[in-house]
């Protein structure tokens, strides 16, 4: 009999060690970065990242600049930032300046053309198929008076994209990862539709694009992933993932439009060119969009535990929709 409890004890140490090993060899991400990032992005200095202001630029070149830290190579020779024109007329002449009266009538105002900022950054794979990483980098600005400093929308997403590429540095992905912070998004995707519009063929194929868009704050510890009604096949490689927050499937059906988010952020341009997409992000708060929407209202567990969770789909991803 002691022998055989002896036995048991043995047997189920191996299994606790095996459980301490398996725990050790969990995704480690580097924290720290993420939250400094965070924080730096939606700081009152950067004036709401509105597009085209100098604070968008600021977060820009802060956002160029970690990529170079972590030693990730930019897209193009030219560098990190795409920069693109787009022509604002009239009443559009509005988005690039602080709104203290909405009211105002802006039918007059001449056209104007200015000029906006993607930031972007690749890991080369083994294969030339893409999967492209997303977030925007711009918000809302000054309105009224006050700094909207947009930190779950979309500073989290944004800030999050350095820290993932940092992860996948030295790992050979079978994929070629893009990581795209596009501008404007805010003002109808302008930048993501400039980098769809003039990607060139021999950057390889786009298979899937991974969006992230408001990830840092849910009060039930929830984050959905977007559009697996469109692409079911989608579902399968993430749907046992595990983290600290739970994931949950949905607001992609368009019979419930008012719960839709097909449309609501930059993974829209690639769906409405047939590229498959993965929308990461949580349901609207009550600082959505206003001045209240700053660093210290995040949840930076549950935001570490989102980008943990993505980081892991990517992963699965990567290792699954290879043809």
């Amino acid at each position: 009999m002691k022998i055989k409890y002896l036995l048991l004890f043995a047997s189920g140490l191996l299994l606790f060690n095996c459980s301490v090993q398996k725990n050790t060899q969990a995704i480690n991400i580097d924290q720290q970065a993420l939250i400094n990032g965070i924080r730096t992005l939606s700081h009152d200095s950067l004036e709401g990242r509105n597009f085209a202001s100098v604070g968008n630029k600021k977060g820009q070149l802060y956002l160029a600049e970690r990529f170079q830290q972590y030693g990730i190579e930019p897209l193009f020779e030219s560098g990190y930032i795409q920069s693109f024109p787009e022509l604002l007329q009239g009443r559009a002449r509005q988005m690039i300046l602080p709104i203290e009266n909405p009211a105002e009538d802006f039918s007059n105002v001449p056209d104007t053309l200015v000029y906006g900022g993607n930031v972007l950054a690749k890991i080369p794979g083994k294969t030339n198929q893409v999967i492209v990483i997303s977030a925007h980098h711009d918000h809302l600005g000054i309105q009224n008076g006050e700094i909207y400093n947009g930190a779950d929308d979309d500073a989290s997403g944004a800030a999050a994209l350095p820290v993932i590429a940092n992860y996948f540095k030295n790992k050979t992905p079978q994929h070629t990862l893009i990581f795209a912070e596009f501008d404007a998004e805010e003002k109808g995707s302008y930048g993501a539709k400039y980098f769809l519009n003039n990607f060139p063929e021999t950057m390889g194929t786009i298979k899937l694009n991974i969006n992230l868009d408001m990830v840092s704050r849910n009060e039930k510890k929830e984050l959905y992933a977007c559009g697996t009604h469109h692409y079911p096949y989608l579902k399968a490689p993430i749907e046992n993932l595990t983290s600290s927050v739970r994931l949950v499937f949905g607001h992609d059906d368009p019979a419930n439009e008012a719960e839709d988010w097909t449309e609501s952020s930059d993974h829209r341009v690639f769906h409405n060119k047939g590229i498959p997409f993965i929308y990461f992000g949580v349901e609207d708060h009550e600082d959505y969009h206003t001045p209240k929407d700053d660093f210290e209202n995040i949840d930076q567990q549950f935001y570490i535990g989102a980008v943990t969770l993505i980081v892991e789909a990517i992963e699965k991803y990567d290792r699954d929709l290879i043809d």
